[in-house]
């Protein structure tokens, strides 16, 4: 019986074994080996590095291809100009409307519970904050100078305009953009075929993962910050499981129950990698066989929700703002926490192409309503806890608005949503993947 249900075991099953083990197996070399530079230099930074890190590789490996090829299939079929402006402006408008709430939210949150104390201030801190781009400057970056480049660098904005641009030239060029369409279509499978292979290592990848976090995330540094970190995770929790399935049952009349339980796959993923852009392989995938979004809307909204909808970010800064601010004894105005969540809400894509976002996008609220940077340097200590919790917000709302959106474009097959088994069918992903697992 035992040997029966093992087999049962599917994708979820065995990434929520893999992180409880990694998590178990590192706490116990942990307490075991105090101190250890062989545990430390060999298995730390050694085996559980390795592992881990070629996990990660080969997910953001697809990123580039999957977004580019999925991409141009989906504007191919897109050939009304107007069609193609009406879905991106839904879409852009639906993740900024989000932002906006995820950040009035957070700030009045920790207004409430009031998470900052003024004794950490006495604290020596030190943070230096990269520069953000001016609008200017982000306008024009979005065209790529040589599209080549930008997928070379990973460049996602560029990508995108760059994906869209040859899609819909393919769309108006007749007989032969149609066999170059099929040709989209072929490599689109091909690289799906790819993505299975690679989530089949995924059980492992996440416990190295766990198992080095466990390692090196130290315990203490919870310590001055307990209350903050509580705040950040609570209105993430709330905006994931509440306003989420709130507004796709308001604005497309589906189940949410039915939602959420169809995201898990994604929501771990995410989790474990802490990359949006990491996660969109099974994102996509999810969207399309799982909740029964057109791949014309999936393969446009969600590369661009990757790359500009920050929910989760935009949380933690809600949230780090009014606990900085307390902590150093300034008091902000209704006006300045009305900057805080313009400039934030806009900064969600005019930084979205820049590393280190999250921080960027910090320091420029902090700037904006006259606060020290260097606060920033209190939170970093928890931040990567709550990073694997904000990713794995941002995915779910990704696919919160490329479900709402689909509907409303007459691109969703509700079917397939509310049928508890799509997409775990004979030879659809989910199985292929089981399978690899199993074998």
């Amino acid at each position: 019986m035992a040997l029966t249900q093992s087999k049962k075991l599917g994708l979820t099953g065995k990434i929520l074994i893999g992180m409880a083990a990694g998590i178990i197996f590192g706490l116990l070399l942990r307490n075991l080996f105090p101190g250890s530079t062989f545990v430390e230099e060999y298995i730390t930074e050694g085996l559980f590095n390795v592992i881990g890190s070629i996990f990660i590789s080969s997910l953001q490996m697809l990123v580039v291809p999957l977004v580019f090829i999925s991409l141009v299939c989906g504007t191919c079929s897109l050939s009304d100009p107007s069609k193609l402006g009406r879905l991106g402006g839904k879409t852009i408008l639906f993740y900024l409307f989000t932002t906006a709430i995820a950040l009035s939210m957070a700030i009045l949150v920790a207004l409430l519970i009031h998470p900052g104390n003024a004794s950490l201030a006495s604290e020596q801190i030190e943070f230096s904050a990269k520069e953000a781009p001016g609008l200017a400057e982000v306008l024009i970056n979005l065209v790529p100078r040589n599209p080549i480049q930008a997928m070379t660098e990973g460049n996602m904005l560029q990508i995108i305009i760059f994906a869209v641009i040859f899609g819909f030239a393919i769309s108006h060029i007749g007989e032969r953009g149609k066999r170059v369409a099929a040709l989209f279509s072929d490599l689109n499978e091909v690289i799906m075929r790819v993505v299975t292979l690679v989530m089949s290592l995924a059980p492992y990848g996440i416990f190295a993962l766990m198992a080095k976090l466990a390692l090196t995330l130290g315990v203490e540094t919870f310590g001055s910050v307990l209350k903050y970190f509580l705040v950040v995770l609570g209105v993430l929790l709330i905006h994931a499981f509440v306003v989420y399935p709130s507004l796709l049952k308001v604005f497309s009349g589906l189940n949410p129950f039915t939602f959420v339980r169809k995201m898990r796959d994604v929501q771990l993923f995410a989790f474990s990698t802490a990359s949006s852009n990491a996660t969109l392989p099974v994102t996509i995938e999810t969207a399309e066989h799982r909740l029964g979004v057109d791949n014309k809307v999936a393969s446009f909204t969600l590369p661009l929700g990757a790359t500009i909808n920050m929910d989760g970010t935009a949380i933690m800064q809600g949230v780090a703002t009014v606990f900085i601010a307390q902590v150093f004894g300034i008091d902000l105005t209704i006006t300045d926490y009305a900057m805080v969540v313009v400039t934030a809400t806009l900064a969600s894509i005019g930084t979205a192409g820049v590393p280190g976002v999250g921080l960027i996008m910090l320091a420029m609220v902090l700037n904006q309503v006259g606060l020290p940077v260097e606060g920033i340097a209190l939170i970093m200590g928890v931040d990567r806890l709550l990073d694997m919790v904000r990713t794995a917000v941002n995915v779910t709302g990704d696919s919160v608005a490329t479900v709402v959106i689909a509907k409303s474009e007459g691109a969703f097959d509700e079917t397939t949503f509310n049928d508890t088994q799509a997409g775990k069918t004979a030879g659809s992903f989910t199985e292929q993947v089981n399978a690899e697992l199993k074998s």
